[in-house]
Order: structure tokens, then C-alpha cells, then sequence
């Protein structure tokens, strides 16, 4: 017989954003592990993966129809300069990839130099990085992505990258991008474009609002 919760007695069954009785903290914690206790805004870890030289982490487990905002944070360490990573959508289950996506990125570092890269057509959801990391410095980035479950609306990303540029410069790249369909995206697939030895430690949470 499961437990019951919020009453003593009756059986009531409870839900997100369907909570009924008086809780004690102890019903709280547990429902909220089961995803039943009403939080919105709540900040749940899908997954957290290591990837190394020449691997892809293909991600298939996003609670897309939970979650129509996932935040996503890494930490890139590429031994070569000018490397970065490859995010791609897939609505078959990773069968095949889109490789085309609108991308508007502004770039900054800390001598006063700016630029933008902008592209109605890129492979990638996130540009090419400036990187100088034959200093061992990590490569620190977060997003969000926005309607991956939702087959009506097409679905976004945006983002932040700091790290050190080719001339040791503390360098920032910031921005966002789109695919242009409207479609449910069920994989992502994030690779990198390095030939040399990397380490990426990638970790992936969905936002509750609905």
C-alpha cells in the first residue's frame, strides 16, 4: 500500500500542482523526491557526464515533456587553442541531427576588443571559441534551452562562455540561437572540435514552471 500523505486515514493521491492536507516537513522531503510536491521554479539535475579526447555525449533522457526550460552548465579543457563545443538537436531519437541553426554571438576581452559572429546557417547551436588554452585554463559556459518538448514552437538557446583568448586576455562570448522549426526535440548531442586531448564535464537540469 503506497503512504499517504497530507491526511491521516485517506487515501489521497498527490501531484504537482495538486497537493491537498497538512504536510509534515517529512512529506515534503519525500514527495519533493518524487516529484510531486508543488515547486515551481524548482532546479531538478537530469544528468551530469565526463567526456573525453574524440567521444560525443549523446544526451536522450531530457524530460522534455516535464521541463520547457533546461538549463545547462560545463567546463571544456581542450589542449589545443581555437577549439569549441558542438551542441546539436535531434527529434528521432539521434538517428540524425540538424546541422542548421540561426546564431547572433557577441564577443569581448579584456584589452577592449569586441566582435559579433552571426549566422542564418550554422552547423552548431554555439559558435567556434577564440580559445588560448595551452594554459590549462577550463573554459567555464552556461544556457538555457527553451520549448525542446513543445512540437508547436521552435526551439532556443541562449548562453555565456568565459575563458582566456589566444593573446591570454580574459575573453567572453555571449549570445544566443535558434532552430528555425517547429518540431520536439527528444537528443542533444555535444561533442568538440578539438583533434587533441579534452575533458568536458557537462551536466544538464531542467526548470519547473508547468
Amino acid at each position: 500500500m503506497s503512504k499517504e500523505y497530507g491526511y491521516i486515514g485517506k487515501e489521497v493521491t498527490q501531484a504537482f500542482r495538486d497537493n491537498k492536507g497538512i504536510f509534515t516537513p517529512q512529506d515534503i522531503i519525500e514527495l519533493d523526491q518524487e516529484n510531486k510536491w508543488t515547486n515551481f521554479g524548482q532546479l531538478e539535475l537530469i544528468s551530469t557526464s565526463t567526456i573525453t579526447d574524440g567521444s560525443a555525449l549523446i544526451l536522450t533522457d531530457l524530460k522534455e515533456t516535464i521541463y520547457n526550460v533546461h538549463f545547462y552548465t560545463f567546463q571544456y579543457n581542450p589542449s589545443e587553442n581555437n577549439r569549441g563545443i558542438n551542441i546539436q538537436f535531434s527529434n528521432d531519437g539521434g538517428t540524425s541531427y540538424y546541422s542548421s541553426y540561426q546564431v547572433a554571438y557577441q564577443s569581448g576581452n579584456g584589452s577592449g576588443s569586441f566582435g559579433e559572429t552571426r549566422s542564418t546557417s550554422n552547423s552548431y547551436l554555439l559558435p567556434t571559441f577564440n580559445t588560448g588554452n595551452d594554459t590549462g585554463e577550463t573554459i567555464n559556459s552556461y544556457g538555457y534551452l527553451y520549448n525542446l518538448g513543445d512540437s508547436t514552437k521552435y526551439s532556443f538557446n541562449t548562453s555565456m562562455q568565459t575563458f582566456l583568448d589566444t593573446a591570454k586576455n580574459y575573453y567572453m562570448l555571449f549570445g544566443s540561437s535558434v532552430l528555425s522549426q517547429a518540431v520536439q526535440i527528444n537528443t542533444i548531442k555535444v561533442d568538440d572540435f578539438s583533434t587533441g586531448s579534452y575533458n568536458l564535464d557537462f551536466s544538464l537540469y531542467g526548470i519547473r514552471f508547468a
